[in-house]
């Protein structure tokens, strides 16, 4: 088992990251020693942190990331992985247009001024 500051060393998470994600049951320590209430994180632990790390860098939502890891068989990860993909494109292909439109904007008033 690993102590909290191993833990977040191990994963990338913070220790606010992780009280926050046992408050919100979305990864709970495995043992809180009952003594000094240190928590323990274990090998399972470590695998739903690392997928929790990337699900957040793929701009999963809390909501989102919740819904992963109650469906403990990751049946819908891949499907709710590609929605999130095809979301985020949608969303670059509209940041592409808005740059041209402030590109082709740019270029008229420039224009006006010159003439």
């Amino acid at each position: 088992m690993y102590k909290v500051g191993e833990f977040c060393k191990m994963t990338g998470l913070s220790k606010e990251t992780l009280r926050y994600y046992a408050q919100i049951k979305i990864l709970e320590p495995v043992y809180i020693d009952p003594h000094n209430n240190y928590r323990y994180y274990d090998n399972g632990s470590y695998l739903v942190a690392r997928l929790l790390v990337y699900l957040r860098k793929f701009d999963f939502s809390i909501q989102e990331m919740l819904t992963v890891v109650n469906d403990e068989s990751f049946e819908h990860l891949e499907e709710l992985i590609k929605q999130k993909r095809k979301n985020l494109l949608k969303e670059v292909n509209r940041l592409q247009t808005t740059i041209q439109e402030m590109d082709e904007f740019f270029e008229m008033e420039m224009g006006d001024e010159e003439g």
